[in-house]
């Protein structure tokens, strides 16, 4: 397949805005192509840590995808970032986000900086508080 960006940015939005995203973050997404990254809930503007940026235009380059939203954390097997991704794939378009009660099941790329050999894509949990997301599962 071969979607534009403007299709899969579109889908990104409504993602976000079912992810509850504090809406100056939507905004910022949709006018400016500015991506956040969260952790513990709270929001930065990726280009703010060129390295995240680097590997988000990595991805996006490689899975010919969309990046709309990252979540950070340390977990017992390393440290981890979660690149929440539209495919290229408009099949999977469908249910962006899936919720059960209060978490968000969301397609990412996992890129474990700790263990490069653990990376890869796959579904995770997420939870929306205060306009912020943090991965649960």
């Amino acid at each position: 397949m071969n979607t534009t960006y403007e299709q899969r940015k579109e889908v990104a939005i409504k993602a976000l805005k079912q992810l509850d995203i504090y809406k100056p973050y939507i905004e910022g997404f949709q006018e400016n192509d500015q991506v956040c990254f969260y952790e513990n809930f709270g929001g930065h503007w990726v280009y703010q840590e060129p390295e995240i940026e680097a590997k988000m235009k990595e991805i996006e380059k490689e899975y010919n995808g969309t990046v709309y939203a990252i979540t950070h954390e340390y977990t017992k097997f390393g440290e981890c970032y979660d690149f929440l991704l539209v495919t290229d794939y408009p099949e999977e378009w469908g249910d962006i986000v899936c919720s059960e009660e209060k978490t968000h099941y969301v397609f990412a790329y996992v890129w474990n900086k700790t263990d490069e050999w653990c990376s890869e894509l796959g579904t995770i949990g997420v939870q929306s508080f205060g306009g912020g997301i943090k991965r649960v599962a």
